[in-house]
């Protein structure tokens, strides 16, 4: 990564102008637990956030954007997160109203269409090392609890799309809303049958090792 310069690993959310972006706010130490609790990676617990708008996010080398509203870049949003990504950087970008109609699923795409190509953002197959880059996913993305409830545009996606970038993840895209999913005190882990914070730490090591 060229954005690295601590050799903890930290979390960073970015605040853009437009939408709602200080969603799932437990989610990020819920994260960084599992980080610490699975693998050997240092990790600063602290959440740092970045204003897109500013050149703070060449110092991150993973950042998470997510909301429900509006997503429309301004000029300096828009030339950071390009130049961010085509230099090496990667972004988790999670839709929290897990619906593919709705406005921020839409906008977002938009953006994503303008400042990438319209072809840019494309399903990535179930079989990509994204899925065995820490546990194995056989069956690519694990589904969430928003989504069998039938919340949202009640579909489960069997799919997440990317911006690839050098034949690498520069975005990663979701509509199953992995945030909202992950949000909660990370100590009530020990009542789920099974972490599913564990996709997380999934997507962090690729975004590390790739």
């Amino acid at each position: 990564m060229l954005f690295k310069v601590n050799s903890n690993f930290f979390f960073t959310r970015l605040q853009y102008n437009s939408g709602d972006w200080n969603t799932d706010q437990r989610m990020p130490t819920n994260l960084l637990h599992s980080l610490v609790e699975y693998t050997n990676i240092p990790v600063d617990t602290n959440e740092k956030v970045v204003t897109l708008s500013s050149g703070e996010i060449y110092r991150s080398p993973f950042c998470y954007l997510s909301g429900h509203k509006l997503v429309q870049f301004n000029d300096e949003e828009s030339q950071h997160i390009k130049s961010y990504v085509e230099n090496g950087g990667f972004i988790f970008a999670d839709d929290c109203n897990h619906d593919i109609d709705g406005l921020f699923a839409k906008t977002f795409e938009t953006e994503m269409s303008r400042l990438f190509g319209e072809e840019a953002l494309v399903k990535i197959s179930n079989t990509h090392p994204i899925y065995a880059a820490f546990f194995n996913f056989e069956k690519g993305p694990p589904t969430t609890s928003f989504e069998l409830n039938g919340w949202g545009d009640d579909l489960v996606h069997d799919y997440l799309k990317a911006v690839i970038i050098n034949n690498r993840i520069g975005i990663l895209y979701s509509n199953k809303d992995y945030g909202c999913e992950w949000d909660y005190d990370f100590r009530n882990k020990r009542f789920l049958a099974k972490d599913n914070t564990r996709f997380g730490v999934n997507i962090v090591m690729y975004a590390m090792n790739y």
